[in-house]
């Protein structure tokens, strides 16, 4: 058992990610939380606060470093379609994307500070990168709540990526991320 006294909140939240990714968000509760880390309730709620608490600090993990690292020479769209790649993926290997619909605003807001910082670095006034920003977090975030867990694929393609009504293949999935993200930047280009 491990000792009430030296429990950390990272544990707390390492024990939540590893219940999450095993049995779902629903399973995710500050009892099974302390039974996972073998302990009685009192002392994660004393170290992480209640439920809410619980899962802001679950999804604060998976968004924490979340930026890719950024070249001199690269421009912001580039800098965004690896960005909201990178976000892609790890709202995805969350398991379950309701978590991330959500999260607070502080969350999102730290995770996408260095694609503000780049599409300033590149001339884009603040008000006009906050909102880009904005709206490439919720088109991504969207994305994965529509396509978590996968859809059924078609047995064939039929034409244009995510043209059959029966459903689409992940190829088609990954197609179609590039393309909602492209068309958004060339808007944002647009307007900016």
């Amino acid at each position: 058992m491990t000792a009430e006294i030296d429990l950390r909140p990272e544990q707390i939240v390492a024990a939540a990610v590893e219940i999450l990714r095993e049995s779902g968000l629903d399973a995710v509760s500050m009892r099974s939380v302390a039974s996972r880390l073998g302990v009685t309730p009192p002392p994660v709620y004393a170290r992480i606060g209640n439920k809410d608490a619980l899962l802001d600090a679950v999804a604060e993990h998976f968004l924490a470093d979340l930026a890719p690292a950024l070249s001199r020479e690269e421009a912001w769209p580039d800098y965004a379609r690896r960005w909201t790649g990178q976000l892609r993926q790890r709202l995805t290997s969350a398991a379950d994307s309701r978590l991330f619909l959500q999260v607070k605003r502080p969350a999102y807001l730290e995770a996408s500070r260095p694609l503000l910082k780049c599409m300033r670095r590149d001339g884009m006034e603040c008000d006009h990168a906050v909102r880009a920003c904005r709206l490439l977090t919720w088109a991504t975030v969207g994305f994965v709540a529509m396509d978590h867990p996968p859809l059924p694929a078609p047995s064939r393609r039929r034409g244009l990526a995510g043209s059959d009504p029966a459903g689409v293949t992940a190829d088609e999935v990954d197609e179609l991320f590039t393309a909602h993200i492209d068309y958004l930047i060339d808007g944002i280009r647009r307007d900016s």
